[in-house]
């Protein structure tokens, strides 16, 4: 894809992540259940965390495209280094686990994940947006251009300091509220609760891998970022 494209491309879905946090954060008040949005906010679900996390990628990856349409390869080589550890690291494996975990769950029990008292509250649109249009923007993006992976003992660091983070946030919301950010974790006992915790670990994990698997098969093993010093002679 052309370098202007592409930068046409990510700044339309930098836009669009923006608009629907702002729609997100901007819903009537006094129509949120009060035992819904309780200590933390909206910044204690997964799937809000996961739209910002979207946004401030696509906001790297336009920085990169501006950069590398404006010749200023040095720094260019920079942020999309940055870019694609943030991708490979987070934005695609978090996208898919997000997505793909939440309609799992809401097929099986849509209450232990998406209470029916939301319905009132944020518009299906909304959430399918939330939930649906970020796995397929996340595919697109592999097809739109190359990511480098980290070596994957340091990828898989990075992922599991990160999800160890989330958790940490989820039980210290238990801890000041006694309320579970989601419903389904209450039905769990300790030892049932750590288990979902590291087998969801182990899926994230097999998302990352699999977004590795489609980078390589793509785009092949050897992806140079910039050779500035070649293209600024």
């Amino acid at each position: 894809m052309e370098i202007s494209t592409l930068a046409a491309y990510h700044c339309l879905v930098l836009v669009w992540y923006f608009f629907v946090l702002y729609s997100l954060t901007h819903l009537r008040t006094e129509e949120r259940p009060s035992e819904v949005f309780l200590y933390g906010g909206q910044w204690k679900y997964l799937t809000v965390l996961n739209l910002f996390l979207q946004a401030v990628f696509y906001g790297v990856s336009f920085l990169a495209d501006v950069l590398r349409l404006i010749k200023e390869l040095r720094c260019a080589k920079c942020v999309i280094s940055s870019r694609d550890l943030l991708f490979s690291v987070l934005a695609f494996p978090v996208s898919t686990f997000v997505s793909v975990s939440f309609w799992i769950l809401y097929t099986y029990n849509r209450e232990l994940v998406y209470p029916q008292s939301l319905d009132g509250v944020i518009p299906t649109w909304l959430n399918h947006t939330m939930h649906t249009a970020v796995l397929p923007l996340a595919f697109l993006e592999i097809l739109a251009t190359p990511h480098r992976y980290p070596a994957k003992k340091k990828g898989l660091f990075l992922l599991g300091c990160a999800s160890f983070l989330y958790v940490s946030w989820v039980l210290w919301i238990y801890f000041v509220t006694g309320e579970w950010v989601y419903p389904l974790f209450a039905s769990f006992s300790p030892a049932g609760l750590g288990a979902f915790f590291i087998s969801s670990l182990a899926i994230v994990v097999c998302f990352y891998n699999f977004g590795e698997f489609l980078n390589r098969m793509i785009w092949g093993d050897s992806i140079v970022i910039l050779d500035y010093k070649r293209k600024g002679k």
